[in-house]
């Protein structure tokens, strides 16, 4: 079984476009979430993120991961995968 895993986004932010790249170079299939200037959204999102409103905003299992750079470190500490797999 794999993770339920959601992305917050921007259509034309390059952050998010990295973060799904990643996630799709893993096979990883995802919910997106694109809030281009929805603040209700992006309230709501805030607030499941602990106040973050910066995007892309990602969760695994309804456990916030953070941002892009969030996602690319967990990759690169070998911790993402096991997400991943849960």
């Amino acid at each position: 079984m794999s993770a339920n895993v959601e992305i917050y986004t921007w259509s034309r932010c390059p952050f998010c476009i990295r973060a799904k790249a990643l996630l799709n170079q893993k096979g990883v299939e995802f919910t997106e979430y694109c809030i281009d200037g929805d603040e209700v959204a992006r309230a709501k999102m805030s607030e499941r993120a602990h106040g973050r409103r910066s995007l892309p905003q990602i969760f695994i299992d309804d456990q916030h991961i953070g941002g892009c750079d969030d996602l690319h470190l967990l990759d690169a500490q070998g911790k993402l995968d096991p997400l991943l797999q849960a």
